[in-house]
């Protein structure tokens, strides 16, 4: 599969673009103040009125995206972390408004990004907009996945565990409509990469195996499941006037270095502006982290915010070698880029 280069696309330009960080695995209450000259830092401490609670953790990410172009808001709500449980509770910690919600939008279909989907739309449907859309990278959003036993650190593949997959019936049944991006699409304010180009030394990275629905291998007619090459996964991205191209990869399975390229192709950019999200390095080789660096420094982003999956080798070495341009992020921060 490839994107068709051809086809015309322009990238929506905003005036700004504040990250709010719903779901991911740590919150540090006690925070020095973080400054940067590209991009506004908020953390949460302890919140008055709410002292008597906390944002919860767990493997998984969810993101609160808001923009502003011309006087227009738009908002949108990426991944949905591991569990509703967690997701709802810091969605209502954080005071997020699911009315103000343009839409939803899934980067893959691994569970520590959709699970909590289902709970969230079950407690908020009432109270968002009507032609509520997910947006989803391609129909391979909606297969069954299987994680080997032990995973991350699976002993052999010989014992599959059941991973699910989000519901796309449940989702019809309660007017949220899954709309598959195979391709760039202009949303009001962001732009989806559509499929990711594998055209860098960047292998493919989960350890998932997929059920595929449409048998053309030999593999795939004999039932058996097969390698997970995630042609779902897209990116999420904003062309920031005055700023340039935030590109924001939410596991970056497809590799970052490839999911930047495709972006800034995408966007007729070569001005990055910031990297956030996950990138699936944590399991990495040294010398792996060291060519992603290399190639990251080549793209000159202004910022690198990495969370989620990424790996505190990759976060040691930013250190290292572009600690201007490291910026670390906790649950509940907030991350604003533009006027």
């Amino acid at each position: 599969m490839s994107r068709d280069k051809q086809i015309p696309f322009e990238a929506p330009v905003v005036d700004s673009l504040s990250v709010r960080v719903v779901v991911d695995s740590h919150h540090e209450l006690f925070l020095p103040k973080t400054e940067h000259s590209h991009v506004a830092v908020e953390n949460v401490g302890i919140v008055p009125g709410r002292h008597m609670t906390t944002l919860a953790g767990e493997w998984g990410l969810s993101l609160h995206l808001e923009s502003r172009a011309g006087g227009a808001r738009a908002e949108y709500l990426l991944d949905f972390g591991f569990t509703p449980e967690v997701l709802n509770r810091n969605f209502g910690f954080l005071d997020i408004e699911p009315g103000r919600l343009n839409g939803l939008i899934l980067s893959h279909g691994h569970r520590d990004h959709y699970g909590g989907l289902d709970g969230f739309v079950d407690r908020h449907r009432s109270a968002m907009r009507d032609d509520m859309q997910l947006y989803v990278g391609a129909e391979e959003a909606f297969h069954v996945r299987w994680i080997p036993a032990g995973h991350p650190n699976p002993g052999g593949e010989s014992d599959m565990l059941y991973w699910g997959a989000p519901d796309r019936d449940s989702l019809v049944e309660r007017a949220v409509a899954p709309i598959c991006c195979p391709a760039p699409k202009a949303l009001e304010g962001p732009f989806t990469t559509g499929y990711i180009e594998r055209d860098s030394f960047e292998e493919v990275t989960g350890g998932s195996k997929i059920e595929v629905h449409d048998h053309f291998s030999e593999a795939e007619r004999r039932g058996e499941l097969v390698f997970d090459s995630h042609p779902e996964e897209h990116a999420t991205c904003y062309l920031v006037r005055g700023r340039g191209l935030v590109v924001i990869s939410s596991c970056g399975h497809a590799g970052i270095v490839n999911s930047v390229r495709t972006a800034m192709s995408v966007a007729g950019t070569d001005r990055l502006h910031a990297v956030i999200g996950g990138f699936h390095l944590g399991l990495a080789k040294p010398d792996y982290i060291e060519f992603t660096i290399d190639e990251l420094q080549k793209m000159a982003p202004d910022v690198v915010i990495p969370m989620h999956c990424t790996g505190e080798s990759f976060i040691e070495a930013m250190r290292r070698r572009m600690p201007d341009r490291l910026v670390r992020s906790y649950l509940g921060s907030r991350f604003t880029f533009g006027v």
